[in-house]
């Protein structure tokens, strides 16, 4: 993307966001990544990088393990692996095993189901492919701690050998000379010690001429002479001949392992900028985990179209002082290429831009936005910035000459795919000729098909803005009773500066606002007044619509409260259903188990039966069991019906009271009582019954009514 001026990012704060990638990157080549961060404009380049960015952003917040060792830093060791004749330290190659070892891990983890989730951070490492012959080339030589093996090579397991020998033949003798020494008290306090690498016996310097042997040196109190018995003389030699040797074998081994391994040098430079590139997709993540990003729908087409959007940096500042961050909801398409915002001092406008043009470079440079869902951003090929006030300390044109130099360059240069930011556009000349001048700009503009935020004062880009296609105007809001911005964008109208509110509110004496205003064309104090009311009104028509919001919400929410509590009733019932079901099956499943029981004896004893009068009382038996049962099932439905439709009342059966009769489960009316004998009618039919018999019931009080 082509920035203007050259310092734009400044203005708009971008370097502060690489700052941030880059302090969470932890290689030199991640960190390079991130401060020389690029603007793209291809379309498929950005998607990949904001792909990448939002996979690696659900590893974070899902808590998974991402393989590799980003912070390798292994440029100088890979430039000399790549240098005929260079050589490599153990050090060196155990780093380059890491870097090996690293890729061979993320060649793990990207099993074909992680390939499927993680698409765009496999292709990082999808153009290359993993050599196992370079850990196992240095397995063969090195161990853990990059000293090399014994079995290195022959010559180097002869060459040792001959050394421990020699070293434990030397040690057996050098305590033998100490014993001696310590006897005769020449020895001094710490008894031995090494210097030029040869093994010396520390001697007190007043017997150094009684001891035979090499003088090496003396402390610094002089009191102690250092002397190589002449004994070990000749073992010192040969250990000194042999560490020689060892330490040429050593340096040949690592020689040819460099050699071996150089070329494998472009394969492992490609590998650590896996790394540095792996390291620079997380630092991006975790600036998204810090301002909540997401991944935005992109166009081809230019425009913007933001949903509840916020400046990052303010977004992070806000949070350390536990105060909001009003967000910003505009749309610029083809219908409406230009936002004219007006409105008072210090209320959001140059906010609002800066928030538009930081999220705009941030998306295109692959970094999640800190946005709703549904904003969509387009692809611009050129930004363009004009910040007159002394908000930019970096990026200061106050003059009028300079301003115009610079709408020159905007309006020569403009095209369908750039963007552009103009605070207080038209200032710093007379009202009446900057507001024409802004006028010619912004039709140029136009014309040209940019896209842009213009922030102003002027009443005649508001009426423009009002009346003209291609433009639309937005209002910063503000509170006119406390004098307070409330950073709200609102779009469709032009703001008021609330010049005189202002001055009324702060305690300006009247007769001077009253001056004030008499030297104001009328029409144009009229506008603004009309435009200070109509935004107080929708103010007042927004808290409206918003405590309409809530009440519909508390509505929502009690509706389905009780729907839950009439599911829970319904459920209630079932069970209480299902558990009387239950019982009556219970019921039934023990009377057939009964029925059964009995059954099987009146078999067992007709099997037994030997006379026939045995077998015709059994028969006697079965016949009660089966149907005197029915009957009496049929008498017990009939009780249940009686029972719903009459109470028992109990007493003396008399003449004018309902009575049940137990011996056919009847009711009736008693006519005359004689004695231990009644008359009940019965229908139309008068029946005598024992008094014994009846049980006297009343209608029950739901059944008479």
């Amino acid at each position: 993307m082509r920035l203007f001026p050259q310092s734009a990012d400044l203005q708009l704060e971008f370097d502060k966001i690489k700052q941030i990638v880059t302090d969470y990157c932890s290689s030199q080549l991640g960190k390079q990544r991130a401060t020389d961060m690029r603007i793209h404009t291809r379309k498929d380049f950005i998607e990949t990088e904001l792909a990448q960015t939002n996979e690696y952003l659900m590893l974070i917040r899902g808590g998974q393990y991402f393989p590799g060792n980003h912070s390798l830093n292994l440029s100088r060791e890979l430039k000399l692996l790549g240098i005929s004749g260079a050589v490599l330290t153990g050090e060196d190659f155990l780093q380059v095993r890491k870097l090996a070892e690293s890729l061979q891990q993320l060649f793990r983890w990207f099993d074909p189901e992680r390939i499927i989730s993680y698409p765009n951070l496999h292709k990082v490492i999808a153009d290359t492919y993993y050599e196992k012959q370079i850990i196992k080339s240095i397995d063969e030589v090195l161990d853990e701690s990059g000293q090399v093996l014994d079995k290195a090579s022959d010559d180097l397991a002869r060459i040792r050998m001959s050394l421990f020998r020699k070293r434990n033949e030397l040690r057996k003798l050098f305590e033998k000379i100490v014993q001696r020494l310590n006897k005769s008290g020449y020895a001094a306090d710490i008894e031995e010690s090494f210097l030029n690498g040869r093994r010396v016996v520390a001697v007190q310097a007043e017997f150094k001429r009684q001891v035979k042997g090499i003088l090496h040196g003396e402390s610094d109190t002089r009191r102690t002479t250092f002397i190589e018995p002449e004994e070990t003389i000749e073992l010192n030699n040969d250990i000194f001949s042999l560490e020689s040797e060892e330490a040429k074998e050593v340096y040949r081994i690592l020689r040819e392992l460099t050699k071996q391994l150089s070329g494998y040098a472009p394969l492992l430079v490609h590998w650590h900028e896996i790394l540095g590139e792996y390291d620079f997709i997380e630092g991006k993540a975790k600036l998204a985990a810090d301002v909540n990003g997401v991944f935005p729908e992109l166009s081809d087409k230019s425009g913007i179209d933001l949903v509840k959007a916020y400046h990052p940096l303010l977004y992070l500042y806000n949070r350390k002082l536990n105060k909001p961050t009003i967000p910003v909801t505009l749309k610029l398409d083809e219908k409406s290429r230009i936002l004219v915002i007006s409105g008072p001092n210090a209320g959001g406008k140059t906010v609002t831009m800066k928030t538009v043009g930081l999220l705009q470079m941030m998306v295109q440079a692959g970094l999640l936005v800190p946005v709703a869902p549904g904003t969509t951003f387009g692809i611009f090929k050129q930004l363009m910035i004009h910040i007159g006030d002394t908000q930019s300390l970096e990026f200061e044109l106050s003059t009028y000459s300079s301003h115009l130099k610079n709408m020159k360059y905007f309006m020569e240069n403009a095209n369908g795919r750039t963007l552009f930011f103009i605070d207080e556009l038209g200032s710093g000349s007379d009202p009446n000729l900057g507001g024409a001048f802004a006028e010619v700009i912004l039709d140029e503009l136009l014309r040209k098909h940019s896209y842009g935020i213009v922030t102003t004062h002027y009443l005649n880009l508001k009426v423009m803005a009002g009346k003209t296609a291609g433009f639309v105007n937005g209002a910063m809001a503000f509170d006119e009773q406390h004098l307070q911005p409330l950073y709200q964008l609102t779009i469709g109208k032009p703001g008021s500066s609330y010049t005189f509110s202002i001055a009324e509110r702060i305690g300006l004496e009247k007769r001077l606002i009253d001056k004030a205003r008499r030297l104001v064309d009328e029409d144009h104090f009229s506008l603004d007044k009309l435009l200070n009311r109509t935004e107080q009104d929708l103010r007042q028509i927004e808290e409206k619509e918003k405590e309409l919001q809530r009440l519909m919400r508390h509505n929502e929410k009690l509706k389905k409260e009780l729907e839950i509590q009439l599911n829970k009733e319904k459920h209630r019932q079932q069970v209480e259903l299902l558990k009387e079901q239950n019982r009556v099956s219970e019921e039934r499943i023990k009377y057939l188990r009964d029925m059964e029981r009995k059954l099987k004896q009146v078999v067992f004893d007709w099997r037994k039966a030997e006379s026939q009068e045995d077998k015709r009382e059994l028969m006697k038996q079965l016949h009660a069991l089966l149907f005197t049962q029915k009957q009496q099932q049929v008498v017990e439905k009939k009780k249940k019906k009686l029972n719903a439709k009459y109470v028992e009342v109990g007493g003396e059966p008399v003449a004018g009271v309902l009575a049940l009769m137990q011996q056919n489960n009847q009711v009736g009316t008693v006519k005359e009582v004689r004695g231990k004998k009644a008359i009940v009618q019965l229908g139309l039919i008068p029946i005598t019954v024992d008094t014994s018999d009846l049980v006297v019931v009343r209608l029950r009080e739901e059944t008479a009514g």
